[in-house]
């Protein structure tokens, strides 16, 4: 998801995947650092497990200190977005003048950043090719580089497409949600158990194998051994079991004892 920037910052011109554009990023430019500070990131999903692990806290510890809780725009649907410095710039808390000291564990925004990544409409195999647009800074002087791109070879090079992959099912949960009607409304414990699944994979691994949820649904033995060893295949568990939850949609099934009940 991109940062929120004002609509004058961002060019209204559609790229695709093969769109190229100039730009590149690097300590002699004049502007270093500057598009760390005074902006708005939500963050994935991802992007919590990235850091997290990179700061060595249980993810509602990293919830606690480095973010802070949003209604996504549109959706009734509970994200989380870094929070800055309390300074006159109101700085990335992992900026430095010199760079950042998270780089290899940067979010998603910032990886994609001179580009917004943005969808429409919730439509199944719709428009394949992606929605990108230039976040264009007033201040940013990274487009005065001679660098080349194509938009999909950037996305390689910032390692953006491993976060997209791993963030799909999500995305899609929020874009399905955002093409719902205003007045159709989660109750609270969905809108809960959106956020355990999302973001606090630590709580979501007790959730899962220190409650009755085993007793409650049908899961095989193979995926039970890998989502207890894996954070991304518990992620990926949790996306699916969320889209079960809000819209009764894929293959969980509840054990007939419960159904019967």
């Amino acid at each position: 998801m991109a940062e929120d920037r004002t609509p004058a910052e961002i060019r209204p011109e559609k790229l695709s995947k093969d769109s190229r554009f100039q730009f590149e990023c690097h300590k002699m430019v004049k502007c270093f650092t500057k598009c760390c500070r005074g902006i708005n990131i939500v963050l994935t999903p991802y992007d919590i497990i990235r850091l997290k692990n990179r700061l060595e806290l249980p993810s509602d510890e990293f919830l606690a200190i480095y973010t802070k809780p949003e209604i996504l725009e549109k959706t009734d649907l509970p994200v989380v977005t870094l929070k800055m410095l309390d300074d006159d710039q109101e700085s990335c808390p992992f900026v430095r003048d010199d760079g950042c000291l998270v780089y290899a564990d940067r979010p998603t925004s910032c990886r994609y950043y001179p580009l917004g990544v943005a969808s429409l409409s919730h439509k199944e195999g719709a428009d394949d090719d992606g929605f990108y647009f230039f976040v264009h800074e007033s201040h940013c002087l990274g487009f005065e580089e001679p660098k080349q791109w194509r938009v999909e070879e950037w996305r390689k090079d910032q390692g953006v497409d491993i976060h997209d992959e791993i963030n799909a099912e999500w995305t899609d949960l929020v874009v399905r949600k955002r093409s719902f009607p205003k007045n159709v409304m989660l109750t609270e414990e969905a809108k809960r158990m959106f956020f355990l699944a999302s973001y606090n994979i630590d709580k979501f691994r007790d959730f899962v194998f220190n409650s009755s949820f085993l007793e409650r649904y049908t899961i095989d033995p193979e995926t039970v051994t890998a989502i207890k060893a894996d954070e991304i295949a518990l992620l990926k568990f949790g996306m699916r079991w969320l889209k079960f939850l809000l819209f009764k949609e894929g293959d969980f099934k509840l054990r007939e004892s419960v159904v019967d009940k």
